[in-house]
């Protein structure tokens, strides 16, 4: 099991590199379909998204086993609320993984009586609960980082009081310290900022296609795109990777 899994994470690289050609060349469709004499270059654009998408789905095809290992991991954290967040973030995405294989049972004929759109909501179902989880493991990962940044400013404090301030000025100050703090977190801890805007952006998929927000076809490619190539640079520098 243990080399099938690492098998698996080295195709993860080139699922990013599918992902991304498959997104960009979404945008560029978008982007071009009104355009007078492009008719061509947006067929073969649309044609290339689709073989990246059938491409992704093949690879995708051994993830199941990944993310039943992720998920046995993660329930032994000694933190509870990381525990519940990753744990029933990565069973969504075993979930998600076999409704994709479903997806790709149907998409080369193998089995050709499948509701095609039903289990394409159902895997968008779980695609979007294993976000909300991941995003709710950023905002806990986000509020530990504030309160050491914050301890560690105490630490660095005089003690002096300042002068006295009516209520506006003490919440316009506490406003101003809470952003402070905020990016400053941030700042000094890059791989949560990049797995936030990463899940972030990939939520605008999932949210579309469940009818929760409509957008249109050039901002999932732009949000797609983003997230792949934050996606690649995890990938290519682990220090970039949140871990637990």
């Amino acid at each position: 099991m243990d080399s099938f899994v690492k098998f698996t994470n080295q195709s993860q690289g080139r699922d990013r590199l599918f992902r991304a050609t498959q997104y960009a060349c979404m945008l560029l469709s978008y982007v071009l379909e009104n355009k007078a004499g492009r008719e061509k270059v947006v067929m073969k654009l649309r044609r290339v998204e689709s073989n990246m998408s059938s491409g992704r789905k093949l690879f995708r095809l051994g993830n199941m086993a990944h993310a039943i290992e992720a998920s046995r991991a993660s329930i032994q954290l000694s933190d509870p609320i990381l525990c519940y967040c990753l744990t029933a973030a990565n069973l969504n995405r075993v979930l998600y993984f076999t409704c994709d294989t479903i997806l790709w049972v149907r998409s080369v004929d193998l089995v050709s009586n499948i509701d095609k759109e039903k289990w394409r909501h159902r895997a968008s179902q779980c695609y979007f609960y294993s976000l909300l989880l991941h995003l709710a493991r950023d905002l806990y990962v986000i509020v530990y980082c504030m309160e050491k940044e914050r301890n560690c400013k105490g630490k660095g404090a005089n003690g002096e009081n300042g002068p006295t301030l009516n209520s506006s000025s003490t919440w316009f100050k506490g406003l101003k310290n809470f952003l402070f703090i905020f990016c400053l977190s941030l700042k000094n801890h890059p791989p949560v900022l990049l797995d936030t805007i990463k899940n972030v952006c990939d939520l605008f998929s999932p949210l579309d296609h469940l009818g929760f927000f409509k957008t249109n076809p050039g901002f999932i490619g732009l949000c797609g795109l983003v997230s792949s190539v934050l996606g690649i640079m995890t990938i290519a520098n682990p220090q970039l990777k949140l871990k637990n």
